[in-house]
């Protein structure tokens, strides 16, 4: 890699990351994490900009016959309202308790009780505890049903986000939450869980039953932990004997870049893994050799939910012809936005370059088309998994021909 790509460390490949947190923060591309400079000197250089601003708050502050909000949600509109002139919905601005759980959940960690929530068609909030985890250790069991938080009544018409944050905070001594459940025998219980380090796993693994020689390998999305989570895995899967691999990305919405990039550097050895392009040029990430599952036949099973670094995992193995792909054309996300933190905790998300595949695809809005189009079974049959073992039979039957 250039040094010119080195500078591209931490970024994100947006789209639905399902389970965490708000889906909307995760509906633009790629992201890149960098500072950015005083606000002060932000404003400075804008000079007498805002004196129209001003002059339209003033006229408020005298004649707007209703209470305003404070001054932080109008600041927050005014920013969101300036953005939507951009006509880029991937160019977009998040308030601090969103951008903190964003921050989690691209690293895989945060701190919390590990507890899973799912809002039942009853309208009840059931609780799943994490294996090894303080909810768990608590005394939390699955199915049980959250009723107040530290006190606070809490049901299904509390926003996602909301919830998210009343369940996280800080890991230091006795600082935890006190949850109101509801047990299977009907009795409500007070349980204070301290919160902890959680882990969030972004990779799922097993050794297909009807078929020992196939390993399979789900990435659900791409975290600070992805990389070395593939490789425990792949790593995992031969010592169980396996001798090809199935790679599912399906309704994988992304991650950060370089995990992405990481993660393709381990199935590829050879040739560019993708390209970028931004105002200055293009610049290549080439792969290096060494990867933990070069040698092992591959398919890879992508949706229309597969979504920016996962189209670009699959868009290079396919260019490559290290794998084919199985399932609908993906969804079509090939921008890159810069994440910039702001003084107070919120962040502006800036559309900065867009990426290529190997053979310089572009994948904006068209998606990547796989080399085997299937449509999910109307039954619930995994069809394109079935596909993809049947694929791999034969590329076995072939070696050992």
């Amino acid at each position: 890699m250039n040094s010119r790509s080195r500078i591209i460390v931490r970024s994100l490949v947006t789209g639905v990351v399902a389970g965490l947190v708000l889906a909307a923060v995760f509906s633009a591309g790629f992201f890149l994490r960098d500072a950015l400079g005083s606000p002060s000197r932000v404003a400075a250089a804008e000079g007498d900009g805002y004196q129209l601003l001003d002059e339209v708050q003033q006229l408020l502050d005298a004649h707007f016959v209703r209470a305003q909000p404070d001054y932080a949600q109008r600041e927050y509109g005014a920013i969101r309202g300036m953005l939507t002139t951009l006509n880029d919905p991937y160019t977009f601005f998040i308030d601090p308790p969103v951008a903190a759980s964003e921050s989690d959940v691209l690293a895989g960690t945060y701190g919390g009780i590990g507890v899973q929530i799912v809002r039942s068609e009853a309208g009840e909030l059931v609780l799943f505890p994490f294996d090894e985890s303080p909810a768990l250790a608590s005394g939390i069991e699955d199915g049980d049903i959250l009723l107040a938080v530290n006190g606070t009544p809490v049901d299904i018409s509390v926003q996602a986000d909301v919830l998210d944050q009343m369940l996280r905070g800080e890991v230091r001594e006795g600082n935890g939450v006190e949850l109101t459940v509801r047990k299977a025998d009907g009795q409500e219980q007070a349980v204070f869980v301290a919160f902890a380090v959680i882990n969030v796993p972004s990779v799922v693994w097993r050794v297909l039953a009807d078929d020992p020689r196939i390993g399979y390998l789900q990435v659900m999305r791409f975290t600070g932990r992805t990389p070395d989570e593939v490789r425990a895995a792949v790593e995992g899967l031969r010592a169980e004997g396996v001798e090809a691999l199935v790679l599912d990305m399906r309704n994988n919405a992304g991650g950060l870049l370089q995990e992405s990039i990481t993660v393709a550097d381990e199935f590829i050895d050879s040739g560019v893994i993708v390209y970028q392009r931004n105002a200055q040029g293009e610049n290549a990430f080439p792969a290096s050799s060494g990867g933990v599952a070069i040698d092992l036949p591959l398919i890879v099973l992508v949706n229309h939910g597969t979504a920016s670094g996962a189209e670009l995992v699959a868009g290079a193995l396919q260019d490559s012809g290290r794998a084919n792909i199985i399932g609908q054309r993906t969804y079509g996300k090939g921008t890159v936005q810069q994440i910039f933190p702001l003084s107070d905790g919120s962040s502006l998300h800036v559309t900065s370059s867009e990426w290529f595949t190997p053979a310089h695809q572009a994948l904006e809005q068209a998606g990547l088309a796989p080399n085997t189009e299937m449509q999910p079974d109307a039954e619930g049959r995994d069809v394109e998994l079935g596909e993809a073992i049947r694929q791999l039979n034969e590329v076995l039957a072939s070696e050992s021909a």
